[in-house]
Order: structure tokens, then C-alpha cells, then sequence
């Protein structure tokens, strides 16, 4: 097997050389950094009998299913038997038999947390870190990855090598970016950017090259960012693709056998008292593929004088339930509240106990950028009676302030029905995902 045949050449000036201390690869969507990663991985404990291994992520749950399953992956590419491994899950080790040599793989919770595994008799030759962005959005950042290598360095006389290896997320001031920055005036140090465009068109598909070129069409801006790995800046305005013409469609005539394509149902809720408390129902239309807006409910207890109780809104919620289920003759699947609304949430079970109320998963970077997904690929419709769904589209925006600062922060204005938008789409996310390109699904989850 030459390493030609299964690395790009871009990865090939750095496979053998060992005199570079720090190595940054960053890339676009398909970029092949992490199959190269495991590839010098297992390369190196097969080839160097004095040398191990140490593959981390910031989260303990995330090694399984992501760089130990491209490490076995990689025993694959380099066509090495597997039964010349001892292959561990519990815990995840492997290790070539011939010469004792390991690659051990942790998760780094805590500043300490890497202390426990180092090898006495074998030093730690080379440490990937994946998905480098956790270690600063989770972590410590710098610090902790100096405490990383200052731990393994040891007993290193020459030859000691780290691996980085991470997507550039969107913001330019991304504390990540910055220190990727400080990182390259290092003599010791060097980066490598790749994208899809760097891999042989063999090695990815065409159906991986069609759904580039299709984002491409469809949202220019998005493209370069994931497939292409460059940092464009973050706007303003959330939703910036959001569009009247594309993303509309007049609740009118939207009638009879297109009702009937309509499948499961869902309904978002945010709770607010004296804020708005909103309704979102969105229902899966199998007929255009798309994640169908249907009808929305809003009361401000500020704008209208009038303050509603937990009771209250779950009889209306009962009262809007009942009519999309007569409307669209079927039973809603499930609704997706604001999970900080506990006593709505009771109230809501206690009135529509054939339902099942789902506590929200409030995870706001995840949610967004699931929504910009189904905007971006046109796989999301809203109805023109969800009209003031429609005014915070073009309302909702980030904070310039935790822009420049790094990290990205919707300003809590005009948020309400974004909010209960986002509930359902990511509480309908497993029924609903199949819609986008199988490149844009992530892991489904």
C-alpha cells in the first residue's frame, strides 16, 4: 500500500516528518483532515515500536461514534488486517500486537483530566485533538491545550508530535480562529487548509459533489463556510436567507387534497407572562417535501393589557389544538415547549393528556442552524397566517457585541416565535431530516 493512494497530496509533505511539533489541519466539509489523522495514527504505532498514540475530544461521549470509529476505519484504508490489533471498547484502546504500541483515546473535562493516561513505557509519540472549536466554546482554551502538551511532551527526547483538527467556525473573532492565528507565527508550527475540491472525485462520490454544488446554488454564502471552511463573518440578521418569495406561501389556497398530504403534526410554544406566549404549528408535508407552516397563535400580555395564567394558555393551546386537528383531520403528534415553562407544561398535560408534551430542547446554536439548513435547501414553508412568525424572520438577529467578542448571541428582541420555531423543527428533527441532502443530515440526532 503506498500512503499516496489513500492521503491527498496536500497531507503528503507532513506524513514523514516529525521535526514539525505543531500541526493545524483545518478544512471544509469532506476534507479528509480527520481520515488522515487516523490514518497517521495507526501508521504510527505499527511503524514506530517505542511510540503511542493519544486521540482526544473535549467530551467523553462524543469518541465512540466519531475518531474511534475513524481509526478503525483507518486500519482499513491502510489494509492491515484488524486481528493484528487487540481492538478494546471499554476501555477504547488499540493496540498493534507486535509491538505493544497503543492508541489510547480520552476525553478532556477537565483541565487534569488527560493526567491518567500516560504511558511509561511506551512515551506518547502523537496527540490529535479533534474538533479543536470544543476545547475553547467548552474549555480553556489555550491554557488547557498547553496543560495537554506539557503532559505528554514528557519523556520525548525528539519526535513528539501534536495534531490539530477543526471546521473554522463562521465568526473570524472565534477565539479558535484567533489562536489558529498566534499559532502559525510559530517556527514549529503549520497549517494546512483543505476542501472537497483537494479530494480525488472517486474518493468522495458524485452525490457528495452534487450536494455542494447544489448549496452552492441555492445559499453562495453557506456554501463557502461549510464546504469550503472559510470564515465569512457572521451577519446581523439570523435568518438572512430567509425570503418572502421562496419561503411564503398564501394559506388561502391551500386547500383540500394539499391539506391531505399533510402527515404528522407538530406545535412549539414559548412562554412568556408578561412577554409574548407563542404557538408554531408546523406539519410534515410528504406531497413537497417540505416542513410546512399551518397556523400560530401569539398574545402579548404587555400589548394588550391583559396577563393570562399557565391554565389559561394551556385551554387556549387545547382550543388551537382542536381546531388544526378538525381542519387537517389528524391528531397533533406531539408540542415542543419552552422547557423553563414547568407549570404550563402541567397544565398543557392535564388538557390535551392524548398529546404527547415534550419539554423543548433548548439548544439555541444547534436550533439555528438547523432552521438556516431547511431555509437554505427551500425545505421550509411558512404560511402567511403566521404573520408575525414572518416579522421576526426579518427581525432576529445577533448581538454586534458577542460578535466582535467571539461568540455569537441572539438579541433576546423579537425572539418569541423564533423560539417556538425552533423547538419544533429540532423536536420534529428525526421525522423531518431525510428532506436535506444526506451530506447536511449530521448525525441525525
Amino acid at each position: 500500500m503506498k500512503i499516496s493512494e489513500i492521503i491527498i497530496p496536500k497531507y503528503l509533505p507532513i506524513f514523514n516528518d516529525t521535526k514539525i511539533k505543531h500541526i493545524i489541519l483545518t478544512s471544509g466539509r469532506a476534507g479528509t483532515k480527520s481520515s488522515y489523522a487516523a490514518i497517521r495514527s495507526n501508521y504510527q504505532i505499527v511503524a514506530d515500536a517505542h511510540g503511542s498514540v493519544v486521540v482526544l475530544r473535549k467530551h467523553h461521549n462524543k469518541l465512540r461514534k466519531t475518531v474511534y470509529k475513524e481509526m478503525l476505519r483507518g486500519i482499513g484504508r491502510l489494509k492491515i488486517p484488524k486481528s493484528k490489533f487487540r481492538i478494546m471498547k471499554s476501555p477504547m484502546e488499540i493496540t498493534y500486537k507486535k509491538n505493544g504500541s497503543t492508541i489510547y483515546f480520552s476525553g478532556s473535562d477537565g483541565i487534569d483530566d488527560t493526567k491518567g493516561i500516560i504511558d511509561e513505557d511506551k512515551p506518547i509519540k502523537l496527540v490529535v485533538i479533534d474538533e479543536l472549536t470544543e476545547f475553547f466554546e467548552d474549555g480553556e482554551g489555550e491554557d488547557e491545550l498547553s496543560n495537554i502538551e506539557a503532559t505528554f511532551v514528557r519523556g520525548n527526547s525528539s519526535g513528539f508530535q501534536m495534531i490539530y483538527l477543526y471546521n473554522p467556525p463562521k465568526n473570524p473573532n472565534a477565539p479558535v480562529n484567533q489562536w489558529c492565528k498566534k499559532m502559525e507565527e510559530r517556527e514549529d508550527c503549520l497549517h494546512i487548509h483543505t476542501d472537497y475540491r483537494d479530494v480525488p472525485e472517486s474518493w468522495l462520490g458524485r452525490d457528495l459533489i452534487e450536494s455542494a454544488e447544489e448549496m452552492k446554488k441555492s445559499d453562495p454564502k453557506l456554501y463557502r463556510w461549510i464546504w469550503l471552511g472559510e470564515s465569512i463573518g457572521v451577519d446581523d440578521l439570523i435568518y438572512y436567507m430567509f425570503d418572502a418569495k421562496a419561503h411564503i406561501y398564501d394559506s388561502e389556497i391551500f386547500t383540500g387534497e394539499s391539506k391531505e398530504a399533510i402527515g404528522e403534526i407538530g406545535i412549539g410554544v414559548d412562554y412568556g407572562q408578561q412577554n409574548p406566549t407563542v404557538f408554531e404549528a408546523f406539519g410534515i408535508d410528504y406531497e413537497k417535501q417540505l416542513f410546512r407552516g399551518l397556523k400560530e397563535y401569539y398574545h402579548s400580555g404587555r400589548e394588550t393589557g391583559k396577563q393570562k395564567s399557565p391554565s389559561e394558555y394551556a385551554k387556549d393551546l387545547k382550543q388551537f389544538c382542536d381546531a388544526i386537528e378538525k381542519e387537517y383531520k389528524r391528531v397533533v403528534s406531539g408540542i415542543y415547549i419552552d422547557p423553563s415553562a414547568a407549570g404550563l407544561i402541567e397544565e398543557v398535560r392535564r388538557q390535551l393528556p392524548h398529546i404527547d408534551i415534550i419539554p423543548a430542547r433548548n439548544d439555541v446554536k444547534l436550533g439555528i442552524s438547523r432552521v438556516q439548513k431547511f431555509l437554505s435547501f427551500n425545505r421550509m414553508a411558512v404560511s402567511t397566517s403566521q404573520k408575525w412568525l414572518i416579522r421576526e424572520m426579518g427581525l432576529y438577529q445577533y448581538d454586534p457585541k458577542s460578535i466582535e467578542k467571539g461568540k455569537e448571541e441572539p438579541v433576546k428582541v423579537s425572539d418569541h416565535c423564533m423560539d417556538a420555531c425552533r423547538y419544533v423543527l429540532v423536536g420534529m428533527w428525526r421525522q423531518i431530516v431525510y428532506m436535506l441532502p444526506v451530506s447536511e443530515r449530521g448525525d441525525e440526532d
